[in-house]
């Protein structure tokens, strides 16, 4: 493995974020190059023991005799590059777990918050939900045979929605006085709940033979 190998899967793990598979190939590489350092200081202590730093040349100046100089000397090299190598993984897995762990950082505040939101849109369409369900009038009487009589309405029905007029936007009855007045022989829908229970009717303000157009 050279230095060119390690610089190139740099720039290429620098383009983008790093995964836990990058990692793990990384790891994979760091102990590939540390078996590769083991297998060469073995070929040091093959020859006579020598190490990274003891001479080759004996007191005369000439090549020992006793030892594979070339061989000795490969090795060295070799341990040198793989260190550098080895550095540089090591540098690599740093921030491949930076960047993970910032990816990771940032994953979980963005889930944050998608989920505050999510609870937020939830809490308001409950709240709607909630006061929509509301009621804003009571049903005290039912003249038999009215239109009210006739489209289900009963006493103590609680209104919810009468036609265009919900607990949003009820002011008073002449809102519902209004929309009774603009609708006559037109169907309205009419919201009540009922011992708990909500119930769609269709009313039809009609005049009959008692007063106004409900009863």
């Amino acid at each position: 493995m050279s230095d060119r190998d390690v610089g190139q899967s740099g720039s290429s793990s620098g383009a983008r974020a790093a995964t836990v598979s990058d990692i793990h190939e990384l790891m994979r590489r760091k102990e590939e190059i540390e078996a590769q350092i083991k297998a060469n200081y073995e070929v040091l202590e093959g020859q006579k023991g020598v190490g990274m730093n003891e001479p080759l040349v004996d007191f005369e100046g000439y090549p020992r005799a006793d030892v594979d100089v070339y061989q000795v000397r490969t090795a060295r090299h070799n341990i040198i590059c793989l260190q550098n190598d080895h550095k540089a993984v090591m540098k690599q897995v740093e921030e491949a777990l930076h960047q993970l762990h910032a990816h990771d950082k940032e994953k979980q505040a963005r889930d944050l918050a998608e989920a505050h939101e999510e609870a937020m849109s939830r809490r308001m369409s409950h709240n709607e939900g909630h006061s929509l369900s509301q009621a804003f009038a009571k049903v005290n009487s039912i003249s038999p045979g009215s239109p009210a009589s006739i489209a289900g309405l009963q006493v103590d029905d609680e209104i919810v929605e009468f036609g265009s007029v919900n607990t949003q936007n009820f002011q008073s009855l002449h809102n519902i006085g209004s929309v009774v007045q603009h609708s006559e022989g037109k169907p309205l829908n009419v919201t009540v709940i009922r011992r708990g229970e909500r119930h769609q009717l269709r009313l039809v303000p009609t005049r009959w033979a008692g007063k106004g157009l409900l009863g």
